[in-house]
């Protein structure tokens, strides 16, 4: 399944126990309804992962689509995990705090220098920089 603008698409793999969402282009205020068309259209697992690599900007709206994603994901008891953002995708996670709310990981641990982020309930995420 794919949801699409003409500068920004969404690729949906569904599996057992993952469903991993692909974002290409710039997530703003012209996507942003396509992206979280994608986000909600997603069917209900364990892990909702959103993999940021295509993304090349993410702006307030894009932040606030993942907040509501995860607020709802976390209410059926899954998880939203983020997967390799570009470097100046992952710069907005931290400066948001956004980090500390959701795991952030690369696809290839063997590149991951984790920084420990700890959430408002104690646990601990690892905002993880990936190599480019």
């Amino acid at each position: 399944m794919v949801h699409s603008v003409e500068r920004f698409h969404v690729a949906m793999d569904v599996h057992d126990h993952v469903v991993e969402l692909r974002p290409v282009g710039e997530i703003d205020i012209a996507t942003v309804t396509a992206f979280r068309a994608a986000l909600w259209a997603a069917p209900a697992r364990p892990v909702l992962r959103v993999d940021l690599s295509g993304v090349r900007l993410l702006s307030a709206a894009g932040v606030r689509a993942l907040v509501a994603t995860h607020l709802r994901v976390r209410a059926r008891g899954g998880e939203l995990v983020l997967v390799d953002p570009d470097p100046v995708v992952a710069r907005v996670l931290r400066v948001t705090g956004l980090h500390r709310v959701l795991p952030v990981r690369c696809s290839d641990r063997s590149q991951d220098v984790p920084n420990r982020a700890h959430d408002r309930s104690g646990r601990t995420h690892e905002m993880v920089a990936c190599a480019a």
